[in-house]
């Protein structure tokens, strides 16, 4: 494991910036060090990578101090918009040890000093030299590099290709391993995820669960940051505050937080609504207009003091269209193959039966084939052996980065959207724009003036306008904040039809999808369960179970029929639960958890109707204790009555809690 100094930090103090009248940050304080483990959230636009610049020493506050420790080492990760050319991948890495060679320069430019004039000063700045070079694993880097690159989903022989063949995606994980390599005191990541497959993102919470080092990051993936941070920084306002423990403990700590600001948020709300109505009605009423001018001063007052929420608690909820009926099959597909210019056969006779209501996510590694199918199923890749059947009545629907970027013209996106939309739902179309980061006059942007991520929520947005009742979503929750993913989350969840679908945010994966189909290295598995059911079957086979079957040994599993198994099948249940069925299958398994919620559920009715009784009683308990009724012999006996029969029903309830307790 590498070392760092225990005191290494950087300090910020104070420190403001400004855009033109508006204040991006406000006297922020905050101080990395070694051991740190941070996120910084905050809604989109609240200067979140502005202020990661200024920690990286790239721009410039208006005010305040940057305080370092002498020779501590920043490492910071833009969003994008880093490229590499003019040597191949192994040559760039090594680039990341840059610090070593000018270490190893001055140990050498000390030890030719000392050949002429050994002082104990010489002796000692050299030997803290060599001190430090051992400490930060430069020896190993070789091995470091390696590591690193392999762990982010790099091949050996991309080592020696050169750093111009690889796409943008490819380029920002170049530069997100040269960050790790270089060993820095303090890592700043601004959306280190954006780029990776789970299975990259899985070795970064590994890297940074063991980095010694400390870091901040800014990610809009839950999951991730739950494993890998223990603290949370919120910029609202040009405020930065501090919080402990993970992202959703933050969320559940700040909701709760915020329910008075949320109360008066709503207030104020009301009365600037009542005091404009007010204006609009008699400004301009020579009887009223007195009237009016005291509340335009009224209401100028109120917008000098507007109360502000963060976007996520802005709750924006929306619904697909009504899905149109299907048949109970909806899609077949038979014998899937499909292979590049004659090489490997990325998809090996794929065989699969897709029901109504299924929410299946496409897993694997870059490179498996997960977008090839969905193009094959999408009908935008025909260039494939097998056959698809879809059921009757599937009307189909697909997102993809690709289908974005046709997305051309001088509409406005508004404009645009009312074009494609039915018309009841263009009254929703602006809280939907809002859901999807187009907020304010972002609405009247151009078509043609927006990036790539820009164009994705727009597509994807386009897409849930229509009528349809099988959806097929490669990678949907790109360029897309938290509460924007929970808004599709949400609405896929309700959504009355069946998904396909490719992610590499694991929370969202969790939350939407009901099966698994497995790619790897042109074989396929089909796990009929949720992704906890998916992941608990990968373990039990990596620990010595079934094997990752292959299309034809997956075939024999179901038997002669050409059928693929659907959810409810028993070939299903035995291909996802090992040999031989000694594991429970998935329905078993749910069957059993909803038979524990219920009884869950029963014992806190119990304890509910327990602590209602008992304060009842209480209740009664405290009159006995006033003058009016201990003096009245009638008063108290009723009383005294109705206490024992309290305590009556509370045994009663107390021994129905014992029996489903036990």
């Amino acid at each position: 494991m590498l070392q760092f100094p225990s005191m290494a930090f950087v300090q910020f103090s104070k420190v403001s910036l400004a855009f033109g009248d508006r204040d991006i940050l406000k006297e922020v304080s905050v101080n990395l060090q070694a051991g740190t483990k941070a996120a910084l959230t905050g809604a989109n636009g609240t200067g979140k990578s502005t202020l990661i610049k200024v920690m990286a020493g790239l721009m410039q506050p208006d005010s305040g101090t940057r305080v370092a420790q002498k020779d501590a080492r920043i490492a910071y990760l833009p969003q994008s918009g880093l490229t590499h050319r003019g040597c191949t991948l192994k040559e760039e890495a090594d680039k990341a040890f840059q610090f070593g060679y000018e270490m190893q320069d001055k140990i050498d430019e000390l030890g030719e000093r000392l050949k002429t004039n050994a002082t104990n000063a010489l002796i000692e700045e050299q030997s803290r030299l060599i001190q430090a070079l051992d400490d930060s694993g430069w020896h190993r880097r070789e091995a470091t590099a390696e590591s690193v690159l392999i762990g982010l989903g790099f091949t050996r022989e991309d080592f020696g290709r050169n750093t111009e063949e690889f796409s943008g995606g490819w380029q920002m994980r170049i530069a997100l391993a040269k960050a790790l390599m270089q060993n820095p005191d303090i890592l700043l990541l601004d959306e280190p995820t954006n780029y990776l497959d789970l299975e990259a993102r899985n070795w970064l919470e590994g890297f940074l669960k063991d980095f010694q080092g400390g870091f901040l990051l800014v990610s809009h993936d839950r999951y991730f940051l739950d494993v890998t941070i223990n603290e949370v920084y919120e910029l609202f306002n040009g405020e930065l505050k501090q919080y402990s423990g993970n992202f959703t403990h933050y969320e559940k700590v700040r909701e709760q937080e915020l329910v008075t600001l949320m109360h008066e948020y709503e207030k104020q709300q009301e009365e600037i609504a009542h005091l404009q109505e007010f204006i609009d009605r008699f400004r301009y009423k020579a009887t009223k207009a007195v009237a009016a001018q005291e509340r335009i001063k009224m209401l100028d007052k109120i917008m000098e003091h507007k109360i502000e929420i963060p976007e996520s608690l802005k709750k924006i909820h929306f619904k697909f269209p009504p899905a149109p009926h299907a048949g109970r099959l909806v899609l077949r597909l038979n014998g899937i193959t499909k292979s590049y210019d004659g090489s490997e056969k990325i998809l090996d006779n794929l065989e699969l039966t897709l029901e109504n209501g299924e929410r299946l996510v496409v897993a694997g590694r870059n490179g498996a084939g997960k977008s090839t199918l969905l193009r094959i199923i999408a009908g935008e890749d025909k260039n494939f052996t097998g056959e698809i059947v879809p059921g009757a009545g599937v009307q189909m629907g697909y997102f993809s980065q690709d289908n974005a970027e046709k997305i051309k013209g001088t509409q406005s996106i508004l404009d645009y959207l009312e074009s494609e939309a039915p018309l009841e739902l263009i009254p929703k179309l602006r809280d939907m724009l809002g859901a999807f980061l187009f907020r304010g006059d972002d609405v009247y942007k151009s078509l043609d003036v927006l990036s790539g991520g820009e164009k994705s929520r727009v597509a994807l947005l386009l897409l849930l306008l229509k009528p349809i009742n099988l959806l097929i979503l490669d990678e949907p929750t790109n360029h897309l904040d938290m509460h924007s993913k929970d808004v599709l989350l949400q609405a896929m969840m309700d959504f009355g039809g069946t998904v396909i679908f490719v992610s590499h945010d694991r929370g969202f994966i969790e939350g939407a999808a009901t099966k698994v189909l497995e790619l790897k290295h042109g074989e396929y598995k089909y796990f009929p369960g949720d992704y906890k059911y998916y992941l608990e079957q990968i373990e039990k086979q990596e620990g010595g179970g079934l094997p990752l079957s292959s299309a034809g040994a997956l075939r024999q599993a179901q038997g002669p029929s050409s059928a693929t198994p659907s959810a409810g099948s028993d070939a299903a249940r035995n291909a996802g639960s090992g040999a031989g069925g000694a594991q429970l299958s998935w329905e078993e398994q749910k069957k059993l958890e909803a038979a524990k919620r219920k009884k869950e559920k029963a014992l806190a009715e119990c304890e509910n109707k327990i602590a209602e009784l008992e304060e009842k009683k209480a209740e009664y308990e405290n009159q006995m204790g006033n003058p009016e009724v201990y003096s009245n012999g009638e008063k108290a006996k009723a009383v005294q009555a109705k206490i024992e029969e309290l305590a009556a029903q509370i045994s009663e309830w107390e021994e129905k809690w014992a029996e489903l307790a036990e």
